[in-house]
């Protein structure tokens, strides 16, 4: 998205656990702002998979931090939304499949590796200085200055039945309780886990999205960021 001197800069963070509607909720909430989007967490999911084709171990922060550094991770920014690619391939699809999110938990926790992919996505908000980030630890860690930051959560079961049906939509066979089991884990694991463990950033705003549609989600973020940041999501 192309900027203009005078066009403010803002930043937004959307954390949260797996199943929440991040992703789709982020891509919504900048499309009515008039910002980019950033999916940091196929960024680790990226780094997943190729721990998972090269037989690397989840648990070896220095080579997985080196995979980060070596491979050719980049979003092309002319898709909507921005797809990913490692070198010449798109990933975008193969990231999301249960055998990438099984592993991504436990190579997300490595410090060396989000040492590695902080900077990256640091470096990407100064290429794209109006953007909504969501992940795990944006607003906690990557950009605890951001002008907003949300904490969105749900309920466990109705989380398993979204990710269910957002795999079914891609064509994956779907067992809901091995998605559930799946997310228990991983939530579990990010909680826990030493380097930048998933916490609700103190002074940000939680949405509980259970009952809530994704255009109620988004509604009520909208209303937060044109209360808070003067001249976002207006017209001029």
């Amino acid at each position: 998205m192309a900027q203009s001197a005078s066009t403010p800069s803002c930043i937004i963070t959307i954390d949260g656990p797996a199943g929440t509607g991040k992703s789709t909720i982020a891509r919504s909430l900048a499309e009515q702002l008039g910002l980019d989007c950033l999916d940091t967490g196929a960024l680790y999911r990226a780094v997943s998979l190729l721990a998972l084709e090269s037989g690397v171990s989840v648990e070896d922060g220095p080579a997985l931090a080196s995979l980060a550094k070596q491979a050719d991770l980049r979003f092309d920014w002319s898709d909507d939304p921005p797809s990913l690619w490692i070198g010449d391939r798109v990933v975008s699809e193969r990231i999301r499949d249960l055998d990438v999110s099984s592993q991504v938990s436990a190579v997300a926790s490595q410090p060396e590796l989000r040492a590695v992919l902080d900077a990256t996505q640091r470096s990407i908000a100064k290429d794209h200085p109006r953007l909504v980030t969501e992940g795990r630890d944006q607003g906690s860690v990557v950009f605890p200055d951001a002008d907003v930051r949300f904490f969105l959560d749900a309920d466990e079961d109705v989380r398993a039945q979204r990710r269910a049906r957002q795999m079914a939509k891609r064509g994956n066979r779907v067992d809901e309780a091995l998605i559930r089991s799946d997310i228990r884990q991983r939530d579990q694991f990010d909680r826990s886990r030493a380097a930048a463990p998933l916490v609700q950033p103190e002074g940000s705003v939680l949405i509980d999205s259970t009952d809530l549609t994704i255009e109620q989600v988004v509604e009520r973020m909208v209303d937060v960021v044109q209360d808070t940041v003067p001249g976002i999501g207006t017209d001029p």
